[in-house]
C-alpha cells in the first residue's frame, strides 16, 4: 500500500482540536475557567514555539479525562464535535483525501492529540487508521495517564514504525501532510514531504528541502 499520512490540528482542519477541547470545558463550566484557560492559552503557545514539555501538558490535560465518568464525557463530545469541531472543517482537506483515495492511497491520521478527542474527527473524515496519543483507561475510566509512547515530535516517527513494523507495511512513497515544525522528523522520513499552511519555521525548512508547500484553507 501507498500511505497518505495526515496531520490534523490547522492540516486537515482549521484550528486545533486539542485547544478547542479546552476551550470547551472552560465554555461549558466543566472546568475553573480562569486557571484552565490560561493553563491551555500558554501550553498551546509553548507547542507553537517548540517548546512543549509534552508529558506536562498531557498530566494537565487529561485530567478532566479522569474526573467524569465515561457515559457523561461522551455526551460532552458529542457537543464539542458539533459546537467546535464541525466549524473547522475543510472542503479542499476533503477533497485532497478524495484525491489519494482515488489513487487507491490508504488514509492515516497521525496527531499528537489524544484518542478521545481525535477518534470522532477520523470518523467525521472517513479515516480509518489513527496514531495518537493515548489516554490511559483502566476498568473502563480514564486515568489520566498517557499509555504508551505519546505521537509527538520524534514519537510520532516512533509510533509509526511500530504500526509499520506490526502491520507488515513500509513507507515506499509514503505522503506525510503537516502544518508544524514540530512535526519535521517526520516530515524528513517520506518521499513525499507536503507543508500545509505551514508555520513561519516549517515553510523555511520546506523551502530549504524543496518540499510542496500549499494550502486548504480559503
Amino acid at each position: 500500500m501507498t500511505l497518505a499520512i495526515f496531520d490534523l490540528d490547522n492540516t486537515l482542519l482549521a484550528g486545533d482540536s486539542d485547544h478547542a477541547w479546552g476551550e470547551f470545558l472552560v465554555e461549558e463550566s466543566i472546568v475553573d475557567a480562569e486557571e484552565y484557560r490560561q493553563a491551555n492559552d500558554r501550553f498551546y503557545e509553548e507547542y507553537l514555539n517548540g517548546e512543549l514539555d509534552i508529558m506536562r501538558y498531557l498530566s494537565f490535560a487529561l485530567q478532566p479525562l479522569a474526573r467524569h465518568d465515561t457515559e457523561q464525557l461522551l455526551a460532552w463530545r458529542e457537543q464539542f464535535m458539533a459546537k467546535k469541531i464541525q466549524p473547522m472543517m475543510l472542503e479542499k482537506a476533503k477533497a485532497l483525501l478524495d484525491s489519494h483515495r482515488a489513487d487507491g492511497h490508504t488514509l492515516m491520521i497521525i496527531t499528537a492529540t489524544n484518542r478521545f478527542v481525535t477518534e470522532p474527527v477520523a470518523k467525521l473524515l472517513d479515516i480509518d487508521h489513527l496514531i495518537a496519543t493515548e489516554p490511559e483507561m483502566v476498568n473502563g475510566r480514564y486515568t489520566g495517564e498517557v499509555a504508551g509512547i505519546p505521537s509527538f515530535q520524534d514519537g510520532k516517527v516512533a509510533r509509526l514504525n511500530d504500526w509499520l513494523e506490526s502491520t507488515g507495511e513500509s513507507l515506499e512513497g509514503a505522503w506525510f501532510y503537516s502544518d508544524s515544525h514540530n512535526d519535521a522528523p517526520l516530515l524528513r522520513k517520506v518521499e513525499n514531504p507536503v507543508a500545509v499552511d505551514p508555520d513561519p519555521t516549517l515553510e523555511n525548512i520546506a523551502k530549504e528541502n524543496g518540499w510542496k508547500i500549499m494550502s486548504l484553507r480559503g
